[in-house]
């Protein structure tokens, strides 16, 4: 399976068997239709393997840990179960150690589809697959949505309370009970070892990872910008954020004198990563109207945005789960000769700006894939930064580079 893709479910009680290099801490979340638990009882972990429909076997250490959803006994109420992963050692991320999810028959154990996510990097904790029911028939999608902030990220963004956590900081420092010793003379040096539980404190640090460039922030503190690969979901004080949004693309001529001619366009993509359609110079209104293109600018001359594109969220059809913002020398023009190139994510009501990544180099190429939107299992939209340079002069020359960047 691919990010995004699906399948109906041809078992009635399916596993989900999760594994990596290293040792994992899997769970599952039960959720109503608003994308959040009823209660910390539809947490399903290794301290509390059961739940209305949906069990947690560890495999300990030398099995796949599963997740077993039976779905004539998930409640009504639930409308999707997502399976998560950490790892077990404290602040290790997801780099290099991608983990696989197995989607299996619980009762033959056949296989029914399998996901590995792509290009991870400093996530802590993942949603790797959901299994959920639309109209009546119980489906797999696989996910793949990283979380910098570890376990605790994910759960609170389900609605799980994690006041726990910070009790289980107090109980390191009860490791100093081995005091008991200190009879001995060469007990001193085990106090000198007792800075070890400070290492502890580290913990905190977590919410870092997103600064390298990747991993996953938000707009609570107000205006964002990104690095290179780095997202930002686009929900603030933990609520939708909006529905309307404006990206606005904008570049300079590199030298005095020279008019440069670049195309903004967007491509809309279904959950297999197929074309649903495009939005360019040569067709300004696509969806219904729910994306719209303000027009050619043909020198990029001038302060501001060159190129503006307006993005309805909430009337995007279901069927479309990405947007991919491209620029590209439809005249040959390279992007050497391009200065001060950027994408910027803008409030359309308001005109105030959210989100801005700044294309800090150039190729000697013809197109460049700036952003994507992304719609989240929950119903959310993530910006990521993309910044990568590929040869394509026209909106369908950047067709496939954009998908393979979802």
């Amino acid at each position: 399976m691919t990010p995004g893709s699906n399948i109906p479910l041809s078992a009635a009680r399916v596993a989900v068997d999760v594994t990596a290099p290293v040792r994992l801490d899997v769970s599952g979340l039960l959720l109503t239709a608003d994308g959040k638990v009823r209660s910390d009882d539809d947490f399903i972990f290794y301290n509390q393997p059961s739940g209305p429909g949906v069990t947690y076997t560890s495999g300990g250490g030398t099995a796949p840990d599963a997740v077993t959803v039976d779905t004539a006994a998930v409640p009504a109420a639930i409308e999707k179960i997502v399976v998560t992963a950490s790892p077990d050692a404290a602040g290790q991320t997801f780099q290099g150690i991608e983990p696989t999810a197995t989607v299996r028959d619980a009762d033959s154990g056949a296989v029914l589809a399998t996901f590995t996510p792509p290009r991870l990097g400093a996530e802590t904790a993942l949603v790797i697959v959901e299994v959920y029911r639309r109209n009546g028939v119980w489906k797999a999608r696989a996910v793949g949505q990283g979380y910098a902030d570890g376990l605790a990220g994910i759960a609170t963004d389900f609605g799980v309370s994690v006041e726990e956590e910070p009790q289980a900081a107090p109980a390191a420092p009860q490791a100093p009970t081995p005091p008991s010793a200190p009879s001995a003379p060469s007990a001193p040096s085990a106090p000198v070892a007792a800075p070890a539980p400070s290492a502890p404190a580290a913990p905190p640090a977590p919410p870092a990872p997103p600064a390298p460039g990747t991993g996953k922030i938000n707009l609570d503190k107000g205006r964002v910008s990104l690095q290179k690969n780095q997202t930002v979901s686009l929900v603030k004080g933990g609520a939708p954020l909006l529905a309307k949004v404006k990206m606005g693309l904008g570049w300079e001529p590199a030298y005095r004198g020279r008019d440069i001619d670049l195309d903004a366009s967007v491509i809309a993509y279904g959950p297999q990563r197929d074309l649903v359609d495009a939005c360019y110079f040569g067709k300004l209104s696509i969806l219904g109207g729910a994306v719209t293109h303000s027009g050619d600018n043909l020198t990029g001359e001038g302060a501001g945005d060159d190129e503006e594109i307006v993005v309805d969220l909430g009337r995007i059809p279901q069927e479309v789960t990405g947007l991919v913002f491209t620029v590209n020398s439809f005249t040959g023009q390279k992007f050497t000769e391009v200065a001060k190139a950027y994408c910027r994510l803008v409030d359309a009501t308001t005109n105030e700006e959210l989100v801005r990544f700044d294309l800090t180099n150039a190729e000697a190429r013809t197109g460049v894939m700036m952003a994507k939107l992304v719609r989240q299992f929950s119903g959310e939209w993530d910006m990521t930064a993309i910044g990568e340079f590929v040869k394509g002069r026209t909106v369908r020359e950047m067709v496939k580079p954009g998908a393979k960047a979802l």
